[in-house]
Protein backbone atom coordinates (compact mmCIF):
# COMPACT_ATOMS: atom_id res chain seq x y z
CA UNK A 1 0.00 0.00 0.00
CA UNK A 2 2.59 2.59 1.20
CA UNK A 3 4.68 1.59 -2.24
CA UNK A 4 1.80 2.54 -4.49
CA UNK A 5 1.18 5.85 -3.01
CA UNK A 6 4.61 6.60 -3.42
CA UNK A 7 4.10 5.61 -7.11
CA UNK A 8 0.79 7.84 -7.59
CA UNK A 9 2.39 10.85 -5.15
CA UNK A 10 5.24 10.65 -8.08
CA UNK A 11 3.18 10.07 -10.76
CA UNK A 12 0.48 13.02 -9.64
CA UNK A 13 2.39 15.54 -11.67
CA UNK A 14 1.84 13.59 -15.04
CA UNK A 15 -1.53 14.18 -14.65
CA UNK A 16 -1.55 17.40 -16.87
CA UNK A 17 0.30 16.48 -19.24
CA UNK A 18 -1.20 13.40 -20.29
CA UNK A 19 -4.68 14.80 -20.41
CA UNK A 20 -3.01 17.15 -22.53
CA UNK A 21 -1.08 13.99 -24.52
CA UNK A 22 -4.88 12.60 -24.73
CA UNK A 23 -6.36 15.64 -26.07
CA UNK A 24 -3.38 15.81 -28.86
CA UNK A 25 -3.97 12.90 -30.33
CA UNK A 26 -7.87 12.92 -30.17
CA UNK A 27 -7.33 16.29 -32.11
CA UNK A 28 -5.18 14.48 -34.33
CA UNK A 29 -7.22 11.85 -35.24
CA UNK A 30 -10.51 13.52 -34.98
CA UNK A 31 -10.11 17.00 -36.35
CA UNK A 32 -10.82 18.17 -39.78
CA UNK A 33 -8.43 20.95 -39.96
CA UNK A 34 -5.53 17.71 -38.63
CA UNK A 35 -6.54 15.79 -41.49
CA UNK A 36 -5.41 18.22 -44.40
CA UNK A 37 -1.93 18.14 -46.02
CA UNK A 38 -1.77 22.61 -46.21
CA UNK A 39 1.11 24.76 -44.52
CA UNK A 40 -1.68 25.88 -42.06
CA UNK A 41 -2.81 22.26 -40.80
CA UNK A 42 0.69 21.56 -39.79
CA UNK A 43 1.60 24.15 -38.14
CA UNK A 44 -1.54 23.95 -35.92
CA UNK A 45 -0.20 20.21 -35.44
CA UNK A 46 3.28 21.27 -34.81
CA UNK A 47 2.02 23.77 -31.96
CA UNK A 48 0.13 21.64 -30.61
CA UNK A 49 2.45 18.61 -29.89
CA UNK A 50 5.33 20.97 -29.10
CA UNK A 51 2.82 22.48 -26.49
CA UNK A 52 2.57 19.14 -25.27
CA UNK A 53 5.78 18.13 -24.98
CA UNK A 54 7.08 21.63 -22.66
CA UNK A 55 3.80 20.83 -20.55
CA UNK A 56 5.17 17.16 -20.03
CA UNK A 57 8.64 18.45 -19.66
CA UNK A 58 7.53 21.10 -17.07
CA UNK A 59 5.60 18.56 -15.29
CA UNK A 60 8.50 15.98 -14.76
CA UNK A 61 10.94 18.95 -13.78
CA UNK A 62 8.20 20.23 -10.92
CA UNK A 63 7.92 16.72 -9.26
CA UNK A 64 11.71 16.00 -9.39
CA UNK A 65 12.15 19.61 -7.76
CA UNK A 66 9.90 19.33 -5.17
CA UNK A 67 11.12 15.51 -4.29
CA UNK A 68 14.75 16.74 -4.14
CA UNK A 69 13.81 19.83 -2.07
CA UNK A 70 12.20 17.45 0.47
CA UNK A 71 15.19 14.57 0.14
CA UNK A 72 17.35 18.48 0.85
CA UNK A 73 15.03 19.20 3.78
CA UNK A 74 15.46 15.40 5.52
CA UNK A 75 19.62 15.54 4.85
CA UNK A 76 19.76 19.05 6.06
CA UNK A 77 17.72 17.61 9.27
CA UNK A 78 20.02 14.80 10.09
CA UNK A 79 23.30 16.54 9.21
CA UNK A 80 22.13 19.13 12.30
CA UNK A 81 21.52 16.08 14.35
CA UNK A 82 25.09 14.62 13.68
CA UNK A 83 26.83 17.63 14.01
CA UNK A 84 24.96 20.56 16.13
CA UNK A 85 25.51 23.84 16.69
CA UNK A 86 27.04 24.52 20.13
CA UNK A 87 24.88 26.53 22.48
CA UNK A 88 25.72 30.04 22.58
CA UNK A 89 26.30 30.33 26.08
CA UNK A 90 27.49 27.45 28.47
CA UNK A 91 28.49 27.61 32.02
CA UNK A 92 30.29 31.01 32.08
CA UNK A 93 31.67 30.30 28.24
CA UNK A 94 29.96 32.15 24.96
CA UNK A 95 30.27 29.77 22.23
CA UNK A 96 30.24 29.81 18.37
CA UNK A 97 31.16 27.13 15.68
CA UNK A 98 30.78 26.46 12.14
CA UNK A 99 31.46 23.44 9.37
CA UNK A 100 32.49 23.65 6.02
CA UNK A 101 32.04 21.06 3.64
CA UNK A 102 34.47 19.86 0.64
CA UNK A 103 31.82 17.75 -0.38
CA UNK A 104 29.06 19.68 -2.73
CA UNK A 105 25.53 20.22 -1.04
CA UNK A 106 26.77 18.71 2.29
CA UNK A 107 26.54 20.67 5.83
CA UNK A 108 28.96 18.32 7.25
CA UNK A 109 31.73 16.16 6.56
CA UNK A 110 34.96 14.41 7.80
CA UNK A 111 35.40 17.46 10.71
CA UNK A 112 34.16 17.02 14.19
CA UNK A 113 33.02 19.40 17.15
CA UNK A 114 30.86 19.38 20.27
CA UNK A 115 30.80 21.17 23.88
CA UNK A 116 29.53 19.61 26.79
CA UNK A 117 28.87 21.53 30.50
CA UNK A 118 29.70 18.85 33.23
CA UNK A 119 30.15 19.00 36.98
CA UNK A 120 34.16 18.27 35.71
CA UNK A 121 34.32 21.62 33.70
CA UNK A 122 33.49 22.65 30.59
CA UNK A 123 34.68 19.78 27.99
CA UNK A 124 35.10 20.46 23.72
CA UNK A 125 36.11 17.69 21.69
CA UNK A 126 37.22 18.79 18.04
CA UNK A 127 38.56 16.58 15.47
CA UNK A 128 39.53 15.44 11.37
CA UNK A 129 38.68 12.26 10.11
CA UNK A 130 41.34 10.95 7.54
CA UNK A 131 39.76 12.00 4.39
CA UNK A 132 36.45 14.14 3.94
CA UNK A 133 32.72 14.46 2.87
CA UNK A 134 30.44 11.70 2.63
CA UNK A 135 32.23 8.89 3.06
CA UNK A 136 34.15 10.00 6.72
CA UNK A 137 30.20 10.77 8.75
CA UNK A 138 30.84 7.52 9.79
CA UNK A 139 33.62 7.88 11.92
CA UNK A 140 32.22 11.42 12.66
CA UNK A 141 29.21 9.96 14.15
CA UNK A 142 31.00 7.22 15.89
CA UNK A 143 33.76 9.57 17.81
CA UNK A 144 31.21 11.83 18.30
CA UNK A 145 28.40 9.97 20.00
CA UNK A 146 30.92 8.41 22.14
CA UNK A 147 32.12 11.88 23.63
CA UNK A 148 28.19 12.94 24.00
CA UNK A 149 28.21 9.89 26.84
CA UNK A 150 32.10 9.94 27.84
CA UNK A 151 32.59 13.85 28.41
CA UNK A 152 29.80 13.19 31.46
CA UNK A 153 30.60 10.06 32.80
CA UNK A 154 34.10 9.87 33.35
CA UNK A 155 35.95 11.93 35.86
CA UNK A 156 39.11 12.17 34.12
CA UNK A 157 39.97 13.82 30.79
CA UNK A 158 42.06 10.86 30.06
CA UNK A 159 38.79 8.29 30.70
CA UNK A 160 37.32 10.53 27.84
CA UNK A 161 39.59 9.71 25.03
CA UNK A 162 39.87 5.88 25.60
CA UNK A 163 35.97 5.86 25.28
CA UNK A 164 36.48 7.80 22.02
CA UNK A 165 39.24 5.57 20.99
CA UNK A 166 37.10 2.09 21.68
CA UNK A 167 34.32 3.65 19.85
CA UNK A 168 36.38 4.50 16.70
CA UNK A 169 37.64 1.07 17.13
CA UNK A 170 34.23 -0.92 17.25
CA UNK A 171 33.26 1.62 13.85
CA UNK A 172 36.49 0.44 12.33
CA UNK A 173 36.01 -2.85 12.86
CA UNK A 174 32.27 -2.77 11.64
CA UNK A 175 32.77 -1.09 8.93
CA UNK A 176 35.99 -3.54 7.46
CA UNK A 177 33.75 -6.97 8.46
CA UNK A 178 31.04 -5.06 6.08
CA UNK A 179 33.33 -4.40 3.63
CA UNK A 180 35.02 -7.94 3.29
CA UNK A 181 32.76 -10.26 5.24
CA UNK A 182 35.09 -13.43 4.10
CA UNK A 183 38.18 -11.94 5.81
CA UNK A 184 36.44 -12.05 9.41
CA UNK A 185 36.22 -8.84 10.17
CA UNK A 186 39.30 -7.12 9.13
CA UNK A 187 41.68 -6.94 6.11
CA UNK A 188 45.14 -4.62 6.29
CA UNK A 189 44.36 -3.42 2.47
CA UNK A 190 40.81 -2.12 3.10
CA UNK A 191 40.10 1.61 3.10
CA UNK A 192 39.25 1.44 6.71
CA UNK A 193 42.65 -0.22 7.80
CA UNK A 194 43.83 3.42 7.25
CA UNK A 195 41.60 5.67 8.72
CA UNK A 196 42.54 7.62 11.42
CA UNK A 197 41.17 10.63 13.40
CA UNK A 198 42.65 13.62 15.04
CA UNK A 199 41.46 14.49 18.02
CA UNK A 200 41.59 17.48 20.58
CA UNK A 201 40.94 17.30 23.67
CA UNK A 202 40.35 20.28 26.44
CA UNK A 203 38.43 20.71 29.65
CA UNK A 204 38.25 24.27 30.90
CA UNK A 205 37.64 24.88 34.27
CA UNK A 206 36.01 27.24 36.47
CA UNK A 207 39.44 28.99 37.49
CA UNK A 208 39.95 29.23 33.94
CA UNK A 209 42.33 26.39 33.12
CA UNK A 210 42.56 24.90 30.26
CA UNK A 211 43.48 21.05 29.55
CA UNK A 212 44.21 19.29 27.08
CA UNK A 213 44.88 16.24 25.47
CA UNK A 214 45.69 16.11 21.55
CA UNK A 215 46.28 13.20 19.43
CA UNK A 216 47.63 14.78 16.17
CA UNK A 217 45.89 17.94 15.94
CA UNK A 218 45.83 21.61 15.58
CA UNK A 219 47.21 23.62 18.84
CA UNK A 220 44.33 26.55 19.40
CA UNK A 221 45.35 30.28 19.28
CA UNK A 222 44.49 32.29 22.64
CA UNK A 223 42.66 35.61 21.56
CA UNK A 224 43.21 38.81 23.28
CA UNK A 225 43.58 42.96 22.72
CA UNK A 226 47.15 41.72 22.00
CA UNK A 227 46.04 39.76 19.42
CA UNK A 228 46.30 36.01 18.65
CA UNK A 229 49.42 33.71 19.80
CA UNK A 230 49.26 29.95 19.42
CA UNK A 231 48.89 27.92 22.81
CA UNK A 232 51.81 26.45 24.21
CA UNK A 233 51.64 23.17 22.87
CA UNK A 234 52.53 20.14 25.18
CA UNK A 235 53.10 16.15 24.83
CA UNK A 236 50.95 15.45 21.27
CA UNK A 237 49.98 11.62 20.69
CA UNK A 238 49.17 9.72 17.36
CA UNK A 239 45.96 10.29 16.15
CA UNK A 240 43.29 8.03 17.29
CA UNK A 241 43.04 4.57 15.09
CA UNK A 242 47.01 5.31 14.05
CA UNK A 243 48.05 3.28 17.33
CA UNK A 244 47.01 2.18 20.66
CA UNK A 245 46.82 4.99 23.15
CA UNK A 246 49.89 5.15 25.71
CA UNK A 247 49.33 3.50 29.19
CA UNK A 248 50.19 6.91 30.22
CA UNK A 249 48.30 9.65 29.14
CA UNK A 250 50.24 13.15 28.98
CA UNK A 251 47.22 15.53 30.41
CA UNK A 252 48.81 18.93 29.27
CA UNK A 253 47.71 22.46 31.57
CA UNK A 254 48.16 24.14 28.10
CA UNK A 255 47.13 27.88 29.46
CA UNK A 256 44.77 29.88 31.64
CA UNK A 257 41.57 31.27 29.66
CA UNK A 258 41.31 35.03 31.48
CA UNK A 259 38.24 37.04 31.32
CA UNK A 260 37.37 38.02 28.19
CA UNK A 261 40.01 35.93 26.96
CA UNK A 262 38.94 33.47 23.93
CA UNK A 263 40.17 30.30 22.67
CA UNK A 264 40.21 30.05 18.48
CA UNK A 265 40.07 26.17 17.70
CA UNK A 266 40.43 24.82 14.12
CA UNK A 267 41.05 21.77 12.14
CA UNK A 268 43.69 21.78 9.61
CA UNK A 269 42.00 22.56 6.91
CA UNK A 270 41.98 26.22 7.13
CA UNK A 271 45.58 26.61 7.81
CA UNK A 272 45.82 24.12 4.36
CA UNK A 273 43.49 25.81 2.14
CA UNK A 274 45.14 27.41 -0.75
CA UNK A 275 44.34 29.84 -3.08
CA UNK A 276 44.69 29.58 -7.31
CA UNK A 277 48.50 30.39 -6.84
CA UNK A 278 49.58 27.68 -4.41
CA UNK A 279 49.62 30.29 -1.69
CA UNK A 280 48.53 28.41 2.07
CA UNK A 281 45.81 30.74 3.71
CA UNK A 282 46.97 32.92 6.68
CA UNK A 283 45.08 32.20 9.17
CA UNK A 284 47.17 34.05 12.43
CA UNK A 285 46.88 37.28 10.32
CA UNK A 286 43.08 37.35 9.74
CA UNK A 287 42.59 36.29 13.63
CA UNK A 288 45.22 38.92 14.50
CA UNK A 289 43.43 41.70 12.50
CA UNK A 290 40.26 41.12 13.39
CA UNK A 291 40.86 40.77 17.55
CA UNK A 292 43.63 43.12 18.26
CA UNK A 293 42.72 46.27 20.04
CA UNK A 294 39.03 44.96 19.95
CA UNK A 295 36.72 42.60 21.80
CA UNK A 296 36.15 38.71 20.68
CA UNK A 297 32.42 38.29 19.82
CA UNK A 298 32.81 34.25 18.48
CA UNK A 299 30.14 34.58 16.16
CA UNK A 300 31.18 37.52 14.47
CA UNK A 301 34.88 36.22 14.31
CA UNK A 302 33.64 32.70 13.02
CA UNK A 303 31.83 34.59 10.14
CA UNK A 304 35.05 36.77 9.29
CA UNK A 305 37.40 33.71 9.26
CA UNK A 306 34.89 31.89 6.85
CA UNK A 307 34.51 34.60 4.15
CA UNK A 308 37.76 35.16 4.35
CA UNK A 309 38.52 31.57 3.81
CA UNK A 310 36.19 31.58 0.83
CA UNK A 311 37.74 34.50 -0.23
CA UNK A 312 41.16 33.08 -0.19
CA UNK A 313 40.62 29.77 -2.05
CA UNK A 314 37.49 31.13 -4.29
CA UNK A 315 34.96 28.74 -2.79
CA UNK A 316 36.75 25.77 -4.08
CA UNK A 317 37.62 23.82 -0.70
CA UNK A 318 40.26 20.63 -0.81
CA UNK A 319 39.19 19.67 2.51
CA UNK A 320 36.41 20.15 5.45
CA UNK A 321 37.15 23.17 7.51
CA UNK A 322 36.04 23.16 11.53
CA UNK A 323 35.91 26.57 13.32
CA UNK A 324 35.40 26.60 17.02
CA UNK A 325 35.80 30.18 18.91
CA UNK A 326 35.31 29.80 22.99
CA UNK A 327 35.38 33.50 25.22
CA UNK A 328 35.61 33.01 28.81
CA UNK A 329 32.57 35.75 30.19
CA UNK A 330 33.34 35.06 33.80
CA UNK A 331 34.92 37.64 36.44
CA UNK A 332 37.09 37.34 38.85
CA UNK A 333 35.81 38.35 41.96
CA UNK A 334 36.70 37.43 45.51
CA UNK A 335 35.46 34.15 47.14
CA UNK A 336 32.41 36.05 49.22
CA UNK A 337 28.86 35.35 50.06
CA UNK A 338 27.76 37.90 47.50
CA UNK A 339 29.98 36.10 44.58
CA UNK A 340 28.70 37.50 41.01
CA UNK A 341 29.88 34.02 39.38
CA UNK A 342 29.94 34.92 35.46
CA UNK A 343 29.99 38.56 34.30
CA UNK A 344 27.13 40.63 34.80
CA UNK A 345 25.99 44.20 34.06
CA UNK A 346 25.90 45.89 36.86
CA UNK A 347 22.72 48.57 36.90
CA UNK A 348 23.89 52.06 36.23
CA UNK A 349 23.33 54.65 39.81
CA UNK A 350 20.34 56.47 39.23
CA UNK A 351 21.60 60.68 38.60
CA UNK A 352 21.03 62.36 41.83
Amino acid sequence: MLRTRTWIRRLAPLALPALWGAVAVLWKLTCPIAQQEGMAARIATSVVFFTVGTGLVLGLRCGLVKELKQVRAVAQAAQLVLLRPPPPRLDGLSLAAAQLSAARGAAVGGDLYEAAGTPHGVRIVIGDVRGHGLPALGAVAAVLGSFREAAHDEPELGGVLRRLERALGRHLRERARDEHPASGGWDPDSPSAEEFVTVLLLEIRRDGTVLALNCGHPWPYLLGGAGAEPVPAGETLPPLGAFPLPDELPVHRCVTLPPGGALFLHTDGAEDARDASGRFFRLRDVLDQAVRGAPVHPAALIHRVHSALLRHTGGRLTDDVALMVVRNDRCRVPAQSGDLGPCRTRPAPSPR
